[in-house]
């Protein structure tokens, strides 16, 4: 059965309880991770207090008067023939001591088998010797559920000069640990077993207790519907508060009422007006620069021109693009859709904003980009809009007192996209910086405002992103930023 579906006691009952259970498994698991923790370091801080220790000791041997020996390594199976053995015993560990190269040079393990294993280090140890600061190296692994370490590190002469490497092999034995640990989690389950009886009884009566009173009125707010007719509440003998309450929801199905069918009639008009303002904003964005293509073809026309066949393949191109924009908006407000339907088309985002520029006659427009090819999943036709509405609102944005220049640049950074459009214009002022994206908002004296909020929209559908940069009296740049895929 879904949470969702419970009644309000059932859920008092069962967070209560869960909040009791949850609270045992995590000061179970804290104690186990603390637990680790500490064994851990004891035995880490353990193995290196043994290892200090043994070599102090070989180190009074070396420099010992007894020792007649010359203190090299050729010298040490025979300075710690009878030493070595009384060492271990004394601290309790098995002691290995090998050449600079690695091989065995006397062990304190009584009938040790020549085995290839024991009788060299491997050479990724003696680099890990070499090569740390330390000049040490613990080799740490589990073998049948037992941990076992091995400390590498050198031992040097009066003079510190290394003369051998010292192995000290180290079983972590944790009895006393693990039975303490469990002595603890066992009187910590006796307690929480207590703590969870009481908490189910008191959960049981607290939950019973708070939901008799409400019932009725959960049942009533669980069917209240804005679209049908509601029940009013009738319930006698009930305390000062769920009367209190009561009254506030019929007050409110009274009112509820009264607001559903103007409500209804409102949000019919607005979605009509809101339709209606989005339509004419996008039909209008390409009917301008249709008319200054045709202005420009006008004007250069010339039957002369041996390059006019490809000139007028060029203006048609352009003109069929906006009629074809033109058409997609018209027939998705025929259907009462959204503005057209989105195709995820693979296509060069590098050519496509190239032919979404090829409308704008301006000479100060200029076009940028990494690269000659790149491709990503978008909508043909919404990627022009964004292009064209942003490179729109730069042109607006120029004052008349200033050589204008607008830069738009397309570029890709790892798996997404960037688009950004500069300007040289006015810039954003810091009091209409929140408000750039905002349906209706505009600093023009002409426009429905709808251009940028409908580029965001327009963007974020794909999961993509839109901000801006600017200066006051400096210029603004746009950066668009959606996934390839």
């Amino acid at each position: 059965m879904k949470l969702r579906k419970l009644s309000l006691r059932t859920r008092i009952f069962i967070a209560m309880i869960l909040l009791v259970v949850l609270a045992s498994v995590l000061v179970a698991y804290v104690a186990i991770y603390q637990y680790k923790g500490e064994k851990e370091e004891y035995h880490k801080e353990r193995l290196e207090q043994k290892e200090e220790d043994i070599k102090t000791h070989i180190s009074r041997v070396l420099n010992g008067k007894q020792n007649t020996w010359e203190v090299i390594t050729e010298n040490i199976p025979i300075i710690f023939k009878e030493e070595l053995s009384n060492i271990a015993d004394i601290h309790k560990l098995q002691i290995n001591l090998y050449d600079l190269e690695g091989s065995l040079l006397i062990t304190s393990k009584a009938n040790l088998k020549h085995d290839e294993k024991d009788q060299c280090i491997e050479a990724e140890i003696l680099n890990a010797i070499s090569n740390t600061a330390t000049h040490r190296f613990v080799d740490r692994h589990v073998s049948n559920g037992v941990t076992f370490q091995s400390s590498y590190s050198y031992i040097t002469d009066a003079k510190f000069k290394r003369i051998a490497i010292i192995n000290l092999p180290y079983l972590e034995q944790d009895d006393f640990l693990t039975d303490e640990l469990n002595k603890f989690l066992m009187r910590l389950g006796y307690a929480y077993l207590f703590i969870l009886i009481m908490a189910i009884s008191i959960a049981f009566l607290l939950s019973k207790y708070i939901t008799k009173s409400i019932k009725t009125i959960s049942d009533k707010i669980n069917t209240t519907r804005l679209e049908k007719r509601n029940e009013r509440i009738e319930i006698e003998d009930t305390s000062q508060e769920i009367s209190t309450l009561v009254s506030s929801y019929n007050s409110m199905i009274d009112e509820l009422e009264e607001s559903a069918v103007k409500l209804a009639t409102s949000e019919r008009e607005q979605a009509w007006r809101e339709m209606a303002k989005q339509v004419a904003h996008e039909i209008k964005n390409p009917l301008t620069p249709m008319r200054l293509t045709v202005q420009n073809f006008q004007r250069k026309f010339d039957p002369q021109d041996e390059n006019i066949h490809l000139k007028v393949d060029e203006y048609t191109k352009t003109l069929i693009q906006q009629i074809d924009t033109m058409s997609s908006i018209a027939s998705a407000f025929s259907n009462f859709a959204k503005m057209p339907a989105q195709q995820n088309e693979t296509l060069n985002v590098v050519s496509i904003v190239k032919l979404a520029l090829d409308i704008f006659n301006e000479d100060y427009i200029f076009f940028t980009s990494d690269k000659v090819e790149i491709i990503a999943k978008f909508d043909r036709t919404q990627l022009i809009r964004v292009v064209t509405n942003l490179v729109k609102n730069a042109i607006q944005a120029i004052s008349e007192d200033r050589k204008p220049r607008i830069i738009v640049n397309v570029s890709a950074k790892e798996s997404n996209v960037i688009i950004t459009v500069s300007d040289n214009g006015v810039g954003v002022s810091e009091e209409n910086k929140e408000k750039v994206f905002e349906p209706k908002f505009t600093t023009k004296t002409s426009g429905m405002g709808l251009g940028l909020a409908m580029v965001k929209n327009i963007v974020e559908t794909y999961n993509g992103t839109i901000t801006f940069e600017t200066e006051k009296d400096r210029g603004t740049t746009f950066k668009v930023t959606f996934p390839r895929v």
